[in-house]
Order: C-alpha cells, then structure tokens, then sequence
C-alpha cells in the first residue's frame, strides 16, 4: 500500500501563540514522540525542579521528539500541563481518560493537542462538546483505541469469539470517527495499539485499506505497541509492528512505548525510521547521527558501552548527517568502521580517534572525552 501516506490528510499541531508547528500526513517523514514517564506535579514547575523539568524537555526535543504527551488523570493535572505548555515550545499533548471536562479544561491552555480514548470517555453528547471547542481553537484531537480497553459490546464481542481484536479496534476507531464526520470535524487522527506485533500490524492494515475519509484526504495514523515491554524486549516488539507498516507506507507519526526512559523512546523511533529508509535503499539524511559501536569481547581494551551511554544523549542532539562510531580494540576499530566520520576506540592505556578509517590521534584514554568533543566540533 505505498500510496496511503501520501493521501493522508496535513494535519498541524501547535503552530499558534509560542508553540511551534509539527505538521502530520501528506507524505513527510513520520513525527517521533514520547510520553512523559511520571505524574506532572504542581512542584515540576517550581525553582529548581522547574529548571530539570524544562532542561529535560528541551533535550527531548533536542533528540528529534516532536510531540511530548502527558497524562492528565483530573482537572488539577490539567492546570498543571497548562502552566507548562506556556514556558515550552514544544507541542504538548493531553492524554485523557473517563472525563471530557479534563479535555474542555486543556483546550483553555496553549496545549496542542489532544488524546481521547472512545472506550471510555463517555456518550456522543461528551465527545461533541470536545469537538466543538477544539473545532473553534483548531486544535487536532487523536483517537487513541487500545486493545485493553475497546467499549464494552465490542469487548463481549471479543471475548465471545464472534470478531478478531484487529477488526475490533477498526470498528471502536470508525465508530468515533462517524462522530466527527456528522459534527463535521477534519482535525482527526487515529491510533489503533496492541500488546501483539500481529494485532498492530493487521488493525492499521485493516483501517488503511478502507481508506477512511474525513474530508478529502484519508485519516493520519498514529503507530505503536502499546505495554510492549523492557527496553531489548520493547524495542524489538515495537520494530517488528512500526517497520512493517512504515514500509508499506502507513503511518504517520509514532511512538515507542517501552518501560524505560523517554530518551530511549526517541533514540527508537528514531532508528526504525532509519532502519526504514535503509530497508527502501533511500538516503537517511536528515535524521541526524548513526551510532555505529562493537558489542564488545574479550579483546576489549576500550569502555564501549560506558562511552556510549555517556555520550547517546549528546550525540543524538546533534543536527548533523553524522556516523559516529564507538569500537572495543583496533581489530574492529578503525578497519570495520572505515565509512564513520568520526570514531574513537582503545589500545592498552591509549585511545585512538580515527576519520574515515584512518586514525587522526591517539592520546591517553583520560582525554579521550576532551579529544572527542573538540573533533565532533570539526564536522
């Protein structure tokens, strides 16, 4: 289906007040985002904790994240969010659950978007009032379905055996979205999530082969695994579902759920979506470095993984085209990473920082960092 991406209808999210535009569908890359791991408390916008709480989330968005969500459990959640989305510029997302005053009440703030889930958020009458003050804000709003919480006929439905889980997250999705058809509202995005690579895959399928229309163009597609796990395990469950569908041309923005930190979320996505252009042979320019590193054996005489941890985070704010290479010993440094712009390995009580294969300095390990950083600058 390498045509559904490039039906699918532009959406902007933000782009009003402070906070910057992130612009969905009509065929531009996939919009990476994460979900803000801890309840937002009055006290994450004061003194010190204000400055972390900031600090983090410009590095967030340093790393590629375009779009930040949060939980928002009550009305005080959301005074919270909104006293935050006017210190950022990144566009901040409500996630809302069982009351749709939480949403009216996010809409009085510059949050940019916002997330119901239709298994739980009330009768038609709730869901209109949304729409209707996000309609008059231009505001999009995501139909967030999960396989957990479908409503409750299509749940016994289910469990019954009379319809398949993927089948019914489409169904629990059109339902919702005949809603905003009839109250004529096109700012709509859809996100069907499973456990189940399988389940991911065939429900986004399944919706994007019915071609669903709000207005012209067909619905954006939010992907993801949603509960998938640890970090090895979530990160393979979730490239197993995004790479399958992003291949075929579905989808829109996503995001890497994984019971770990939000950084790790985004360095995810931010890989599938390289592993993606490689996969269709394209050029991966424009999503910033590739971390090439050895896993490390008995021949180390380099801190790989110490080094990497260290140094992931700043490598991955930088927007450049870079390939970094991070090696154990001298048998798989310069050699196997001859293609890196810039790479940095060991020998004996030695580090060696190497360019397209070639080593370009070689200083005591102690100064390694100091020797990195300075020649990172060069590029």
């Amino acid at each position: 289906m390498p045509d559904q991406i490039l039906g699918t209808q532009v959406i902007k999210i933000g782009g009003f007040d402070h906070v910057e535009p992130v612009y969905l569908g009509g065929g531009r890359p996939a919009a990476i985002q994460t979900m803000w791991k801890d309840r937002l408390a009055p006290g994450d916008l004061e003194g010190e904790r204000r400055k972390a709480t900031l600090a983090r989330i410009n590095r967030l968005k340093d790393m590629g994240c375009a779009l930040l969500r949060f939980a928002v459990p009550d009305l005080e959640s959301a005074e919270t969010l909104g006293r935050l989305a006017a210190m950022v510029s990144l566009p901040l997302v409500a996630d809302i659950h069982f009351d749709y005053r939480i949403a009216l009440r996010c809409l009085d703030f510059s949050i940019a978007k916002i997330r119901i889930n239709p298994g739980n958020i009330g009768g038609r009458d709730k869901v209109e009032a949304v729409l209707g003050k996000a309609k008059d804000l231009d505001r999009p709003i995501r139909i967030g379905v999960n396989a957990g919480s479908l409503p409750q006929d299509l749940r016994d439905s289910l469990e019954q055996g009379r319809i398949d889980r993927h089948t019914a997250l489409v169904k629990a999705a059109e339902r919702e979205l005949e809603i905003f058809r009839d109250f004529g509202f096109l700012n709509g995005i859809v996100s069907m999530k499973a456990s189940g690579i399988a389940d991911t895959i065939s429900a986004n399928r399944l919706f994007a082969q019915r071609a669903y229309r709000l207005g012209e163009a067909l619905v954006p597609l939010h992907l993801g695994v949603t509960e998938a796990g640890p970090l090895v395990a979530g990160v393979v469950r979730n490239a197993a579902a995004l790479l399958a569908l992003l291949a075929d041309g579905i989808g829109d923005t996503i995001r890497v759920s994984l019971s770990d930190t939000m950084e790790n979320e985004v360095i995810a996505g931010r890989e599938i979506l390289g592993a993606v252009s490689d996969i269709q042979g394209g050029s991966v320019r424009g999503l910033g470095v590739k971390m090439v590193s050895c896993p490390r054996c008995g021949r180390n005489s380099f801190d790989t993984h110490g080094f990497t941890e260290k140094w992931l985070p700043r490598l991955y704010s930088l927007h450049k085209d870079l390939t970094v290479a991070v090696m154990g010993c001298v048998v798989n440094g310069p050699g196997e990473a001859r293609e890196a712009d810039l790479g940095i390995t060991g020998a004996g009580d030695k580090a060696l920082l190497f360019r397209r294969g070639k080593v370009i300095r070689t200083l005591p390990a102690e100064e390694a960092d100091a020797a990195f950083a300075e020649e990172l600058e060069k590029l």
